[in-house]
């Protein structure tokens, strides 16, 4: 949360000055000239700019609210960069002014005084309202980085009240601040802010699809960077720094550092113009500019400018045709499904699902027609309220509500026109039993031939050839690496076979660390056969038990659709960090069978993926290739390259294709969730 405030820390302290140096030197000026009762005048203008400040803040989030998931990223991403314009713009315009910022209020306030009421108004609005906007949109903008608003506002209220309590300081005359190396300062921070800011705003525009290149990534060190430490989280909290960035943002990052802040400090030293003095003819008008008030009652235009753009945000929302989340509450239960229920607006739609019957139940939003399911609660309890999010398009609706124990029920339909919403084609059981009889077949074979290769292993230690025995060792941990999708299911065998030293008092030395990563320590640090003996025998062992026990092993369907974007995320954390490494140096081999493993996993999916989502297997499948030349490129004439050995542009394309490859089987399990919508 703190870390997400600074940036909106400095900005509320920056604004807050400005602004209230600004009101300060109006107050200032009219007391001297004589014209207090011209004040309220000032603070009207000061609320009318608050009052629009919080209203354009409001607008844009709700704005931001009834867009879709896409056109969000497009909307914030393209106020992230009018932010940093602003930004950018405010910093640069300080920098000059600071000097002489007094002289020109003065100035414009004596020119008001002398046109009437209505400019002074207008001066303290205009003056004022600039930091308010530029505010309030820096607000929402780091808000929504941070993807909560406690810290950003925090940051910036105690921002505004520190600045608050500084203006009021300089004007008692009890403090004196340089402005012109306070504002230098603040604002050669701000501009590193800024480029953070620009760069997370050109992202959010390359996922919303308006940008190319989202794949296109300058780096990933998420395997080296823990993104949740204390570091991780201050550069991107402060700096909208990730352990992966695209080009594009790179290089946006780098120019705009670049180019703003060189031209930034060049100017720093330049001397501005001396501000012209108040002239004497104008205060004189000002004195004579005081008038009686008028018949109208005193609180009438306060009232009207501080009251105006709140109408105004009011009647954004309520005319913009798009309504809020939660604009819809329906009611279900085992005899009465979906009561309440009318045709939607097309677009992101929230409902609050009210179960009103005695069991609990799975709540589905589908097409009568195919099954197809838009969204889903599942264990809704009696008497209990929650959202369901769905995004709506053109086509048929209806609720379909699965009591525990009780029938399905499902809803009339209502008709919404539009283009089509994409939705899930329901799987169940059945549809996942052939797939899984497949995979079992292709496991049952390769335990069998693992067997075989862990028999060899155990052969070659017992006569004391270590070299075939490192060969053969690769050999085997390949094959078993490659059944990554059954891992859930070899229970305890797993830990024995695969396991690694985590957990173990004595590390590689503990009696209770065995299989291939307990030999793989023995043959690359000088080990003897005899020291192995045990080992290898052991594997043995329990690669025939789990041979023998996997047939009886419970298998869920469900897990099949979950093993896709498994194995690699075991993959990312532990063979490309070089985690599991005992001194083989193959852990890039090991990334390749699992990378098979996930290919065979996919091939017995095939059929079912195909049928619900045309574009993705195309997407999974490139992104497979690329892992793969990226292994094979570190494959050189039966040697591995360990992963510590590789150059830093090359292990950072690899983590960033894995992690793309992984973004992209991501769907696959909620693609193929077994549902009793169908």
């Amino acid at each position: 949360m703190w870390d997400d405030a600074f940036p909106s820390f400095l900005i509320g302290l920056r604004e807050g000055l400005e602004a209230g140096l600004i009101v300060s030197v109006l107050v200032a000026t009219l007391v001297r000239a004589g014209a207090k009762s011209r004040l309220p005048q000032v603070w009207t203008g000061v609320l009318g700019a608050i009052a629009l400040s919080l209203s354009f803040g409001a607008v844009l989030t709700f704005t931001a609210a009834t867009l879709s998931a896409t056109a969000q990223e497009a909307f914030g991403g393209t106020l992230s960069v009018i932010a940093v314009a602003f930004v950018t713009a405010m910093v640069f315009w300080m920098r000059r002014s600071a000097r002489n910022l007094s002289g020109e209020i003065r100035e414009k306030v004596t020119s008001a005084l002398a046109m009437g009421t209505g400019m002074l108004i207008v001066t303290s609005f205009l003056a004022v309202g600039r930091e308010g906007l530029e505010t309030a949109l820096f607000l929402w903008t780091t808000a929504r980085a941070a993807g909560e608003s406690a810290g950003p506002m925090a940051g910036a209220g105690a921002g505004l009240v520190i600045a608050a309590a500084l203006c009021w300081g300089l004007y008692r005359r009890v403090l004196k601040i340089n402005l012109t190396k306070f504002f230098t300062a603040t604002g050669i921070v701000l501009i590193v802010i800024a480029a953070g800011v620009l760069g997370y705003g050109l992202r959010d525009l390359q996922e919303g699809g308006v940008l190319p290149g989202q794949s296109a990534f300058a780096f990933d060190l998420s395997q080296s960077i823990d993104a949740g430490s204390w570091y991780g989280t201050l550069a991107q909290g402060v700096l909208n720094l990730t352990p992966s960035m695209t080009w594009l943002q790179v290089i946006a990052y780098v120019a705009y550092l670049a180019v703003v802040m060189t031209l930034f400090v060049r100017g720093v030293g330049t001397k501005p113009a001396k501000a012209e003095s108040p002239k004497t003819e104008k205060a004189e008008k000002a004195e004579k500019a005081e008038k009686a008030p008028g018949s109208r009652p005193a609180w009438v235009v306060p009232a009207a400018v501080v009251a105006v753009p709140a109408v105004v945000a009011g009647a954004v929302v309520a005319f913009s045709g798009s309504k809020p989340a939660g604009d819809q509450t329906v009611a279900v239960s085992e005899k009465d499904c979906g009561k309440g229920f009318t045709a939607p607006e097309p677009g992101r739609r929230t409902f609050q699902m009210h179960n009103t019957g005695d069991k609990v139940s799975e709540v589905y939003l589908v097409e009568p027609s195919t099954n197809a399911v838009h969204g889903e609660i599942e264990g809704l309890a009696p008497g209990t309220t929650r959202e369901l999010v769905a995004t709506v398009g053109g086509g048929e609706y209806a609720w379909r509500c699965v009591p525990t124990g009780g029938r399905t029920v499902t809803s009339t339909p209502v008709r919404v026109s539009g283009a089509a919403a994409k939705a899930v084609v329901p799987v169940s059981e059945k549809d996942l039993a052939a797939p899984l009889g497949t995979y079992k077949d292709y496991v049952n074979k390769g335990l069998a031939t693992l067997t075989e290769q862990t028999g060899k292993l155990d052969q070659d230690i017992e006569g004391g050839d270590l070299d075939a025995a490192r060969e053969d060792w690769l050999t085997a941990h390949l094959s078993y690496s490659s059944l990554g999708a059954a891992y859930g299911t070899f229970q305890d065998f797993d830990k024995k076979i695969n396991g690694r030293t985590d957990g173990h008092p004595d590390g590689v030395n503990d009696k209770d660390f065995t299989g291939f990563h307990r030999i793989e320590y023995g043959l690359w640090h000088g080990q003897s056969a005899d020291d192995l003996r045990g080992p290898a025998q052991q594997l043995a062992k329990d690669v025939d038990g789990l041979r023998k026990a996997f047939p009886g092993q419970d298998f869920d369907p469900g897990d099949l659709p979950l093993r896709t974007h498994e194995i690699l995320e075991n993959t990312l954390q532990f063979e490309l960090t070089g985690d599991t490494d005992q001194g083989s140096g193959t852990n890039l081999a090991t990334a390749g069978a699992n990378l098979a493993g996930t290919r065979e996993l996919l091939d017995v999916l095939r059929p079912l993926l195909s049928a619900r989502d045309t574009k993705l297997l195309p997407t999974v499948d490139a992104g497979i290739d690329r892992v793969q030349k990226l292994l094979d490129a570190a494959h050189h004439d039966d040697r591995w390259t360990p992963v510590d050995k590789l150059d830093a542009g090359g292990r950072a394309r690899l983590n960033g294709a894995t992690g793309q490859l992984l973004e992209d089987l991501a769907p696959i399990p909620d693609l193929l969730e077994i549902r009793k919508a169908g």
